[in-house]
């Protein structure tokens, strides 16, 4: 489609949304599976479900243009989906695991706010209240799951991954005082055995 008019931008938006949408759809299981916190696992299926509301709302939007939603892919959401494969496939610490899930769903949540917001905006210059109503209101879900997502991770995950952090430096410390203190037990358990030989 050429980008000649602002209706066809705004088309060409709405179908790049659509497709990432849509895409979250197959990403969010497996980001709610792979979490380790109940509240987080929480978070991810309850934002399944409303991505499906912001599918339905699209398709609307479509139905009311008379066209259809398909025919682009989502380059964008694609590389931020394989981030979050990367992380799933990760080993390290459960704690540590939620927080970088929270970093990519974040990312996603960015793009996404910045995507609505100037569909939003397109739609209102070119008169389509009803799609910009649609679509202000998803826009405001997509800031509602960013702002749960920070309030889990300042009040929850980010602590954990911390406290995990701690215990690998103590660990770490444990393991490298560990010859020194076999060296002074040694030297201890020699001068002992020449103590009692004296007596």
């Amino acid at each position: 489609m050429a980008l000649s008019t602002l209706h066809n931008l705004f088309v060409d938006q709405l179908k790049d949304l659509y497709n990432a949408e849509n895409q979250l759809l197959k990403a969010l299981p497996k980001m709610a599976k792979a979490a380790a916190a109940q509240e987080l696992k929480d978070a991810f299926e309850e934002h399944l479900e409303v991505t499906r509301g912001h599918v339905e709302r699209l398709e609307t939007i479509f139905g009311e243009l008379e066209i259809s939603g398909k025919g682009k892919k989502c380059q964008a959401m694609e590389g931020l989906v394989a981030e979050g494969s990367e992380v799933l496939a990760e080993k390290g610490d459960p704690s540590v695991k939620d927080a970088a899930l929270i970093a990519a769903a974040q990312r996603v949540e960015h793009y996404e706010m910045a995507g609505y917001g100037c569909v939003r905006t397109f739609a209102t210059l070119l008169g389509y209240e009803d799609a910009a109503n649609l679509l202000q209101q998803t826009l405001d879900e997509e800031g509602e799951a960013d702002q749960k997502l920070t309030e889990l991770a300042e009040t929850v995950i980010n602590v954990e991954a911390e406290k995990a952090e701690g215990e690998e430096e103590e660990e770490e410390e444990e393991e490298e005082e560990t010859p020194q203190r076999a060296a002074a037990r040694k030297k201890m358990s020699s001068n002992n055995g020449r103590s009692n030989s004296r007596k």
